[in-house]
């Protein structure tokens, strides 16, 4: 008898199976799949508003986030940026009462700076600066990674 199955030397079925059976692996691992496939679009960490984030060879997204700023060059060309705070857009003096109203509620509140990278040095020096003095002591600028 060539590989296969330990016996006595009759071929009666009592020797011990050295064949491992995979249909029960292969099953778990396209169900696996199957999950990863479908929560994967879910799990994908896309801001709702489209922003060319500058390069940087370090970035830590691990951080939490509660409030969102996210600064955009304005359409057409015009100068300027448009402001965006957790996805609505808003002006600073709106942005000023939201945040203030937020940091009330959660003093360990964090924020993320999102800023276009055609958006002006000064401009968002000018929202950190407008979150630091709201009481936002914990704050992060936002990178694209890659």
């Amino acid at each position: 008898m060539a590989g296969g199955a330990l016996s006595s030397g009759d071929d009666d079925g009592g020797g011990m199976i050295a064949d491992i059976n995979v249909t029960p692996l292969v099953d778990i691992t396209l169900v696996l799949l199957i999950i990863m496939m479908v929560a994967a679009p879910m799990i994908a960490n896309n801001p709702s508003i489209k922003v060319e984030l500058p390069k940087a060879a370090s970035g830590d997204e691990t951080q939490k986030t509660t409030l969102a700023l996210t600064l955009t060059k304005k359409p057409n060309g015009e100068g300027g940026y448009d402001l965006f705070l957790n996805g609505e857009k808003v002006d600073e003096t709106k942005a000023r009462v939201q945040i203030t109203d937020l940091v009330t509620k959660n003093k360990d509140i964090q924020a993320v700076i999102a800023g276009d990278k055609g958006i002006a040095y000064g401009d968002v020096m000018h929202i950190v600066d407008l979150v630091k003095t709201l009481g936002v002591t914990k704050f992060a600028m936002a990178t694209d990674g890659t």
